[in-house]
């Protein structure tokens, strides 16, 4: 969705907020807990149990600025307001607050709940109007041309840390691969992809510069929808343009950009995620190495465990009800908790018993707001961890795991760094690759600087400049050179 800021915008941090001058108190009013602060953030699945503890399916919680909403701790709870549209809805201008204009422009919840004419915004009929669309283009993907895609960019990943021995692989690998996919499934050129890279990653992060990020996204998705008017192709771009559903300019926008930014972080995640898994738990390497447990069924594993998304927000009440014991009134926010609701101990209650192949876990959603993307998603992760492995076969953890730390805020978490070693090896260029001249590497101090987080020019992207040839230059034909040098820059800095 669009950043709902104004280009002038100048964020003021919610009350509470350490940026005013003090600490934010685990409670807020009336002894609710708050869903933000250093305490929940520092473990939230700790939070998510204390709230079960104290009062069951569902919890009263806090939002930034202390907005109350209430948080869906239980596993059929869950299912029950995802599954319930005419008494949950999608739409958020049914939320009291916006009503009764107590929300500002700048509050940090707004790019999340602001209200914009999206499938996942819409039910009904306009609902199923825009996620047909949007399902049947990722629907036409096939895993085998997914795959080969994912095998190119993992591929031309490791080729730039191959012979050094060692690598980060959320910064170096996961962070970069669904992107780069994606870019390719919507039918984008080479260049797009590191800059989006940044650009989506400087949006997941809230930063000063996030406006221009957002801004870049969008230019970038309508130059591709101009050149695809000209030159239409079999990519998710055209489809969303031809479909008979009849999508304008915008809302064909509009949904690029959720299905871009949306697949992009959950994804990282996920591969994250998993690679941290089979490098550290005995169960899955074993079993891994041993032939006993697919990949697949360890992706499983994870989304049960650590859901790319921790929840969702959110589902609105149409009416006065009841869910899991208390009484929600019309007008009310709800928290779909999936981290929460996947360690339901109605569902598991054991958390040590393997799940194995079992897919009723709420990381992709249930009901009409079901999760579209989520068998491209799995095939990038499934794939690109595959791949990477049959590349690097002795790939392992380079710390203690204890070392490992995550980062958290209210709808997700993410594991910061991933650091391995493995012995190291030349890498044979994919054959989709433009293959690489034979020549000299560039030497470090030689090394062109990466591009900003965030570009600071909105406008559309310009083919990237050719690379001026030297006797020392890696040589690269003009039209991928732009790729590989923003590539080798982020990886020498």
């Amino acid at each position: 969705m669009s950043t709902p800021f104004p280009a002038d915008a100048s964020p003021t941090p919610p009350p509470g907020c350490p940026a005013h001058g003090h600490a934010v108190e685990p409670l807020g009013p009336g002894g609710v807990r708050r869903l933000y602060g250093p305490e929940a953030e520092a473990d939230p699945a700790a939070l998510y149990e204390k709230l079960r503890a104290e009062h069951g399916e569902v919890a009263p919680v806090l939002l930034h600025g202390d907005f109350p909403a209430w948080l869906i701790l239980g596993h059929g709870a869950n299912i029950t307001a995802m599954r319930s549209p005419s008494l949950f809805s999608r739409d958020s201008r049914l939320w009291s607050a916006f009503r009764a204009g107590d929300v500002p422009v700048d509050s940090p919840l707004m790019p999340v709940i602001a209200w914009q004419p999206l499938c996942v915004f819409a039910d009904g009929e306009e609902h199923r109007r825009l996620r047909g669309a949007v399902l049947d283009g990722l629907n036409r993907f096939d895993r085998r041309g997914v795959r080969r895609h994912v095998r190119r960019f993992t591929t031309e990943l490791v080729q730039v840390v191959g012979q050094t021995g060692r690598a980060e692989l959320v910064t170096q690998f996961a962070e970069h691969l669904p992107m780069l996919v994606m870019t390719q499934l919507l039918g984008m050129p080479d260049e797009y992809g590191p800059q989006l890279v940044n650009a989506a990653r400087d949006l997941m992060k809230g930063t000063e510069t996030a406006v221009a990020s957002n801004e870049y996204v969008v230019a970038s998705l309508r130059r591709t929808m101009a050149a695809k008017r000209d030159d239409p192709g079999g990519d998710l771009v055209t489809w969303l343009m031809e479909h008979p559903a009849g999508l304008t300019d915008d809302e064909v926008m509009e949904h690029l950009r959720v299905v871009l930014l949306a697949a992009n972080e959950t994804t990282v995640n996920l591969i994250a995620d998993t690679l941290k898994m089979v490098l550290t738990d005995p169960r899955f390497r074993a079993h891994l190495s041993g032939g006993q447990m697919t990949l697949g069924e360890a992706l499983d594993q994870v989304l049960w465990d650590s859901p790319p998304m921790s929840l969702v927000a959110g589902r609105w009440a149409t009416a006065d009800t009841e869910l899991g014991g208390q009484q929600i009134r019309a007008g009310d926010m709800l928290l779909l908790g999936l981290a929460a609701g996947n360690v339901d101990p109605v569902v598991r209650p054991d958390l040590a018993t393997p799940l194995y192949g079992n897919r009723s876990h709420l990381s992709f959603g249930a009901g009409p707001h079901e999760c579209p993307g989520q068998d491209v998603g799995r095939s990038v992760a499934e794939a690109g961890i595959d791949i990477l492995l049959t590349l690097l076969p002795d790939l392992r953890l380079a710390v203690p795991e204890e070392e490992l730390t995550w980062t958290s805020a209210w709808i997700s978490r993410h594991l910061v760094e991933l650091p391995v070693e493995f012995t190291p090896r030349e890498i044979e260029p994919h054959p989709d690759s433009t293959p690489i001249e034979d020549a000299e590497p560039v030497e470090d101090s030689e090394a062109v600087d990466a591009p900003d987080p965030a570009p600071s020019s909105t406008a559309a992207p310009e083919p990237a400049p050719a690379v001026e040839e030297t006797p020392t230059a890696v040589r690269i034909p003009a039209q991928r050179r732009g790729w590989w040098r923003t590539l080798t820059g982020l990886f020498r800095r």
